[in-house]
């Protein structure tokens, strides 16, 4: 009944403003090309090439997801499998940062409307063989036309938090058979595993992996962390890292800038990386009310850094520039967004800082201070005093960084094991 209701509400909509949307793709080139993906006007593609074993469609909401689908990506392409690949996102950011991280030959989209007719559409078109899911990113009409033309579909990196586990049972009704769809669920934590079968999911189907989040390539680290901090002209100062800040956090941030900044015979230089690059223009009026000059990243390159505060205006750096950092702060937790990833932070091997809005990422909070890698703190003054004492105490801090190397070595493997499961698929399908 729930989908029905979903299903007709949904269809209503889309045919009642269908005239408009197609109004603005005739008029609008820019807008134009992300409405026709969204409303499912792609190419028609070709069937996968000789050699290749299957085409493979990964959803990926947003940017964070895109860092996983790399991560999934990389480990098929290592099993030897020759895979096509079509990667959807729903924002245009996601997008963006897709294009820029993953391997040329993968086709970057918008996710279409969730409406059944739109649905079909992309399906026909795109003709893929799997469907992988990244997080519990659920769409009722996309799934069940899946399930109609005979595409297996998988959820990957699956969690259900506590919120949103009350939000599913109420609507059991629509999610339990949305669930029962996917081939196979790989979850992060065996709480989630838990949660999916109070939900209705047959146990046999579920399958605890880790999060490949925090499943990081080889790299060499210190290689990594000499060439951003090249970029941004540091030698020999302390780099405070501050990523993915939201409203409110930049005025507390600033005034623990003022803090470690006055500490004698330290020279610290400040990195800021508003959450959302609208934001900037905000962030730029508050340090300037505060009398603090600064440089934007993107203009490093041309001229070098002359002020001791960088803003980040640019997608897709973050990750790595948190290399360059001495003492990194993960933003969204201090207020309460729930916090972003602080594992991405951490396996750079340096400690890693936050506050106690950290709902979204407690599993990784609770392994960053199980191994003595992670810090959470109350206030501006708490962030302050724990960045001090690092500073004064060489000792613990450099302990810290250690922690922070045996913390992030520990999720190893997850990207394999979900892969594993693309494979597993992949192989039922040749041998039928």
């Amino acid at each position: 009944m729930l989908y029905w209701l979903y299903r007709v509400i949904g269809s209503t909509l889309f045919f009642l403003f269908y005239p408009i949307l197609l109004l603005i793709i005739r008029f609008q080139s820019h807008d134009g090309q992300g409405l026709r993906q969204r409303i499912g006007i792609v190419p028609p593609l070709d069937p996968p090439g000789k050699g290749c074993a299957a085409r493979v469609w990964i959803h990926a909401a947003s940017v964070g997801e895109v860092g996983a689908a790399s991560v999934l990506i990389r480990e098929l392409a290592a099993a030897g499998e020759v895979i096509d690949f079509i990667v959807t996102t729903m924002t245009v950011d996601g997008r963006r940062v897709a294009g820029k991280q993953l391997p040329a030959h993968v086709n970057c989209l918008l996710a279409p409307l969730d409406v059944p007719w739109v649905a079909r559409r992309v399906i026909n078109n795109i003709r893929p063989d799997i469907y992988a899911c990244l997080e519990t990113e659920l769409w009722p009409a996309l799934l069940a036309e899946l399930r109609k033309a005979g595409v297996r579909a998988v959820l990957l990196n699956g969690r259900v938090t506590e919120r949103s586990f009350t939000r599913y049972a109420l609507g059991r009704s629509l999610f339990g058979p949305l669930l029962g769809g996917f081939s196979e669920i790989a979850v992060i934590r065996g709480e989630d595993g838990e949660r999916f079968s109070r939900l209705g999911v047959d146990g046999g189907r579920i399958r605890v992996t880790g999060n490949m989040k925090y499943d990081f390539p080889d790299e060499d680290t210190e290689a990594v962390r000499r060439k951003y901090r090249e970029i941004l002209g540091v030698d020999g100062e302390d780099v405070f890292v501050c990523g993915s800040t939201r409203t409110g956090e930049e005025q507390i941030l600033a005034d623990v800038y003022r803090q470690l900044a006055a500490e004698r015979d330290r020279k610290v230089v400040w990195i800021i990386a508003p959450r959302h690059l609208k934001r900037v223009p905000e962030v730029l009026s508050l340090l300037t009310g505060r009398g603090l000059g600064y440089d934007l990243f993107t203009e490093l390159a041309g001229r070098g850094r002359s002020r001791d505060v960088v803003v980040i205006n640019c997608l897709g750096e973050l990750s790595r520039l948190y290399s360059a950092g001495d003492y990194n702060f993960v933003g969204g937790s201090l207020v309460d967004r729930g916090g972003h990833n602080i594992m991405e932070a951490a396996r750079w091997g340096r400690p890693v800082y936050y506050g106690r809005g950290l709902k979204d990422f407690s599993d990784a909070a609770d392994l960053l201070e199980r191994y003595g890698a992670g810090f959470r703190v109350a206030d501006g003054d708490e962030l302050a005093a724990a960045i001090l004492g690092h500073m004064r105490e060489r000792t613990a801090y450099v302990q810290a960084c250690r922690n922070a190397v045996r913390a992030v070595a520990t999720q190893r493997g997850a990207a394999r094991k979900q892969a594993s499961i693309i494979l597993g698929l992949l192989e039922e399908k040749r041998e039928n």
